[in-house]
């Protein structure tokens, strides 16, 4: 956590005021402009959501289809999706900003753009302190420098309550199903991974090359998970399969009754929500930290200015069907081997 604070410690130096406004991006591009975006269009929901978090809304003038929450999000003029968003639209919109992502965007879309000269800011984090990082970005892009600090706070409090709940416990071996057919995990580069470990557990994906690599039911049964979460995607409320887990019999997972259903939204996007994704996965891990007869310290009461759920933690968690993968209709997390019209998860990025 220590290595975490310094991150923290030095990107909040990105929020000062400065002269000329120049911001380097994820690609290394620096982006300078003559003055401070007023109109930013937004091609990923994780950014749209922190924009939100940060108060910055009202330079906010487009977003995609996947951008879901927080709910007022849905009255900003859609854009299309990440994919193939709609240029003429983004033009029509008079959009001074595009705010991208180098993993779920394409460099097609980012050329067009330049095309148009419309400037693009890439955002790709892939560990907890990119998404502080991330926060600082858009606090400075959205002119909200001054409520960086008490989010950031916020979630690093959080952070820290989880990590002190579940330290004197021994690591249980997980097994995270990012998608069960073809099985895809979080490898070494993923969010995720992180998320595991800092919630007590130890993944055995672990070691896995790329962010979202495909395994194989081999591997699981040779790596013996103690616990198996499988992550929920689809909005109409259909349960996910247990039974091609359960008849492997052998793993400590299935003999211990250790197989859980968990929401994506919150583990996959890398806005504030996701530390809301960690204490999900502490409680599931280690369940036995947050019990009531264990004496442990509740977690801090998250914080979610457009997010009411997030008020009463885990407790308030939408539903099924407000989840935000929709069958084909939607694109989204996808292994990097997969191909990128499988139309599968849109609730990555």
């Amino acid at each position: 956590m220590r290595r975490l604070g310094v991150a923290l410690a030095c990107l909040l130096l990105l929020v000062e005021p400065a002269g000329a406004f120049t911001l380097k991006d994820s690609r290394g591009q620096a982006l300078v402009l003559p003055a401070p975006p007023q109109r930013i269009v937004s091609l990923v929901p994780s950014v749209t959501e922190i924009i939100y978090a940060l108060g910055g809304e009202a330079r906010l003038v487009g977003v995609t289809d996947f951008c879901d929450w927080p709910p007022e999000a849905g009255q900003k003029p859609r854009v299309g999706g990440m994919l193939a968003p709609n240029l003429e639209l983004i033009v029509a919109l008079r959009a001074d900003l595009v705010v991208a992502t180098t993993e779920g965007n394409r460099q097609e879309t980012f050329e067009q753009l330049q095309r148009l000269k419309i400037p693009v800011f890439t955002v790709s984090p892939h560990r907890l302190s990119d998404v502080m990082t991330v926060i600082a970005q858009l606090g400075e892009l959205t002119g909200r420098q001054a409520t960086v600090r008490p989010l950031v706070g916020a979630l690093t409090r959080r952070i820290s309550a989880v990590e002190r709940a579940v330290r004197p416990y021994p690591r249980p071996k997980v097994l995270y199903v990012l998608w069960p057919e073809p099985l895809v995990v979080p490898g070494r580069d993923g969010l995720v991974t992180e998320l595991i470990e800092r919630a007590g557990g130890a993944s055995v994906t672990a070691g896995e090359p790329d962010a979202y690599p495909r395994f194989s039911l081999e591997a699981v049964v040779a790596r013996a998970p103690d616990v198996i979460i499988l992550a929920r995607h689809w909005a109409d409320g259909t349960p996910l399969s247990r039974a091609p887990w359960e008849r492997l019999t052998t793993l400590p997972a299935v003999r211990g009754g250790r197989i859980h259903s968990v929401d994506g939204t919150y583990l996959h996007r890398y806005g504030p929500r996701v530390v809301d994704g960690l204490e999900m996965l502490a409680r599931v891990i280690h369940p036995e930290a947050f019990s009531s007869e264990g004496g442990s310290a509740p977690l801090p009461t998250p914080l979610g200015k457009a997010d009411p759920s997030l008020r009463s933690g885990l407790r308030g968690l939408p539903p099924p069907e407000e989840q935000d993968c929709v069958g084909k209709a939607r694109t989204g997390a996808r292994p990097r081997n997969q191909g990128a019209a499988d139309g599968r998860c849109s609730n990555a990025h």
